[in-house]
């Protein structure tokens, strides 16, 4: 396997860690409840210590590092505010006449967009399938249960502490709220096959 890592690049290294740490901080100051933004900037934590264990055996695509720091952006600006109360997306729903805040639709959409991409890669450089139609049938699949799998450990945050329940859920008085969340996250993983198929093949093959 190819020794090429996109960390050889000192201004990608730079680049990432300053939007990531400077968004954390930012994240970390004053959010409008200490206990959602734990839960909510929790999986951008736990994948940095992901990448920092493994960025030397088994680097990624630049492409793929790029969206997971999105990723984690999205999640931290949510934690800080809610998902319900980014101002950004109250300003928005104003001028389309939203009935609620849809900055949660926005993650949901990543949530199925970004697992989508890795496991792509995985699959790809581990040689894990060789049709690719069906390859792409199963990360959408796997995209989806993690998607549901998300939903169930929000469920349990709102058995555990009612008091954070709805602000952790994002609900907004939607009963359908779970399943337009797992919706969103199809979506996102779909799109992210069509979209970027040729741009992470190229990108795959400095890794050959």
């Amino acid at each position: 396997m190819s020794r090429y890592s996109p960390f050889d690049n000192r201004l990608f290294v730079a680049l990432w860690f300053i939007i990531y740490f400077s968004t954390l901080i930012w994240s970390f100051i004053d959010p409008k409840d200490y206990t959602i933004w734990a839960l909510e900037t929790a999986p951008a934590i736990v994948v940095l210590i992901i990448l920092f264990a493994t960025y030397k055996d088994f680097p990624l695509t630049p492409l793929l590092y790029w969206l997971m720091l999105l990723f984690g952006v999205i999640l931290m600006i949510g934690g800080h505010y809610t998902y319900s109360e980014v101002p950004f997306f109250d300003t928005i729903g104003d001028y389309f006449g939203w009935e609620r805040n849809n900055y949660d639709k926005l993650g949901h959409f990543g949530q199925g967009f970004v697992p989508a991409l890795i496991m792509r890669e995985l699959f790809l450089r581990f040689h894990v399938i060789k049709k690719r139609s069906w390859m792409n049938f199963i990360i959408i699949a796997i995209a989806f249960a993690f998607s549901a799998a998300y939903e169930l450990i929000e469920w349990w945050v709102a058995i555990v502490d009612e008091s954070a329940a709805e602000a952790f859920l994002g609900m907004q008085g939607d009963v359908w709220d779970a399943q337009s969340d797992m919706f969103f996250a199809l979506i996102g993983a779909t799109a992210a096959l069509l979209l970027l198929e040729r741009y992470h093949d190229k990108q795959l093959r400095r890794f050959k």
